[in-house]
């Protein structure tokens, strides 16, 4: 009995935590409006904590994409604002890729039963090209951001993926979307000198646009080498 409620420890602070975030309201701390308040303090703790800054940056990350909150984009936006490339970005892949190896992890453990309903739709669409390549599926699915995240990371658990290749796979499939997004949010500066509100276009700049469409050339690469290796 004791072994059982240890077992469960992790999924009671998961639920206590995503309570709390939605109770208090603590998305409201992470919405531009707030961001451009604070920004300077922000920036001046950044500078004066050099170490201490990016270890917050990442542990962040960690805990948004470990509890699937809806603050991923903005925040990487943000991290990429704070500090400069390539930096941000790399903050933002380990934060990530942090986050859903535990959000797997915990998939395999005393949280299956509580996941695998709201994956399970979903397993019987991906599990072929899941036994068929696991390592190529996900690592395409990770260029082409077209499956939720906390999704792509629970469905591979309920199919044996190895944790290595989740890891890695993880890992590089999102180093191109997390560059694209933390170089967006380099030029927020301008944006909080002379935007009153915030839209995505005002940070989409010439360079940005590009290094998207670089993204999706990219993220085509693996559909368009499958297709050649069937038509040999």
């Amino acid at each position: 009995m004791l072994a059982k409620l240890k077992k469960l420890i992790p999924l009671f602070v998961i639920i206590v935590l995503i309570a709390c975030y939605y109770i208090f309201d603590l998305g409201r701390y992470f919405t531009f409006d707030k961001l451009k308040e604070h920004h300077h303090h922000m920036q001046q703790f950044t500078q004066e904590h050099y170490l201490l800054a990016p270890l917050l940056a990442v542990v962040a990350y960690i805990i948004t994409v470990s509890l699937s909150l809806p603050i991923a984009g903005l925040l990487t936006i943000f991290i990429g604002y704070l500090f400069p490339i390539p930096f941000s970005t790399l903050y933002v892949v380990v934060g990530a890729t942090i986050g859903a190896t535990i959000i797997f992890l915990a998939a395999k453990s005393a949280f299956a039963a509580l996941f695998y309903e709201k994956v399970k739709p979903f397993l019987k669409k991906i599990e072929p090209n899941m036994r068929e390549n696991a390592a190529g599926y996900l690592l395409t699915m990770r260029l082409i951001p077209l499956i939720p995240f906390w999704l792509l990371n629970l469905a591979p658990a309920f199919l044996n993926v190895p944790l290595k290749t989740f890891i890695w796979t993880t890992f590089v499939g999102i180093i191109p979307g997390s560059f694209v997004y933390t170089q967006a949010g380099s030029g927020l500066a301008s944006v909080f000198e002379e935007s009153d509100h915030f839209t995505f276009g005002a940070i989409f700049t010439t360079q940005v646009i590009i290094a998207f469409a670089l993204l999706i050339v990219f993220s085509l690469i693996p559909t368009v080498y499958k297709w050649i290796r069937k038509r040999r």
